[in-house]
């Protein structure tokens, strides 16, 4: 079992759409961090690559994993419409 920091809701992280991750500052200096993609496939545990602190990060998977069903929905139609072309 692993002992959180903190507990963090997810829209208290800041998202950097180019990287597709989530920053939270760390008491170190540096800034937890979590991927989209973590976050999609249900990972909950934020980490500082500077030290040993983890938080949780209270979001729900299942807006995560919806937002991801959307994409690939919207991504096969474009696949679709350029074969037709």
């Amino acid at each position: 079992m692993s002992v959180y920091h903190d507990e963090i809701e997810i829209e208290d992280f800041e998202y950097d759409e180019e990287e597709e991750m989530y920053y939270y500052p760390c008491p170190c200096g540096d800034r937890f961090q979590i991927s989209r993609e973590e976050l999609i496939a249900g990972e909950e545990i934020a980490t500082c690559p500077s030290c040993s602190l983890i938080v949780k990060v209270i979001y729900d998977p299942d807006a995560f994993a919806a937002e991801q069903d959307e994409a690939e929905v919207n991504s096969n139609a474009v696949v679709e419409q350029l074969e037709k072309n």
